[in-house]
């Protein structure tokens, strides 16, 4: 008879428990599915896969100008919503930048996984750009770029680019000589205009 009671008062002892333990837990994963990100976290988030994008070479120059042009298109939305409501994002301009993220997002994905990619080559030439390039995506990730700042940045790296090729075409691959003065000239020029903007007043929130 004990033995019996003893098991029923353990058995109800643990149906006390469980809804309690189980109510915690749904609180808890409730609070993580509930809550979604805002619009400023989707914008940071965005910010640092192109910034992974850029620095891992699986965003071309043309790539992360475009991208980074798009965003700034919908800073610049964003910025005209709050405008016209004192400050703030009614739930239908929430409802229209969330949908703009979701299409530059999927194109984020399919820009880093299509068969473009960044390559710099081992010369000096080369090491310089893969040493633009991270600059420049320590900047995004860190807000001392703004989306407009780095579509500008990488407009000017496209545009290098594009000459190296045509002087390596020209020259049977190679470089001489003069093209490495003149590609370094622009570099330099690039590379003060990096930090110019990394270094000014005009930063991304975080």
């Amino acid at each position: 008879m004990k033995t019996k009671q003893l098991i029923l008062s353990a058995a109800a002892l643990i149906a006390l428990a469980v809804p309690s333990a189980f109510a915690q837990q749904s609180g808890d994963s409730s609070g993580s599915t509930n809550n979604p990100p805002t619009i400023q976290q989707r914008k940071d988030n965005q910010q640092n896969r192109i910034a992974q994008g850029i620095q891992s070479g699986q965003l071309t120059a043309g790539e992360t100008k475009n991208l980074e042009t798009k965003e700034a298109a919908l800073n610049s939305e964003e910025h005209g919503m709050r405008a016209a409501d004192n400050g703030h994002l009614t739930s239908g301009d929430r409802s229209v930048l969330n949908n703009q993220q979701n299409h530059l997002s999927n194109q984020i994905y399919s820009d880093k996984h299509n068969a473009a990619t960044a390559h710099y080559g081992s010369g000096t030439i080369g090491q310089r750009r893969q040493n633009q390039q991270n600059r420049i995506a320590q900047g995004v990730k860190s807000g001392q770029l703004t989306a407009g700042e780095t579509a500008k940045l990488e407009g000017q790296q496209q545009g290098i680019n594009h000459q190296i090729a045509g002087m390596r075409a020209a020259n049977g691959g190679k470089l001489t000589s003069g093209d490495k003065k003149v590609v370094n000239q622009q570099q330099n020029a690039a590379s003060r205009n990096i930090y110019a903007k990394k270094h000014n007043a005009v930063q991304a929130k975080k």
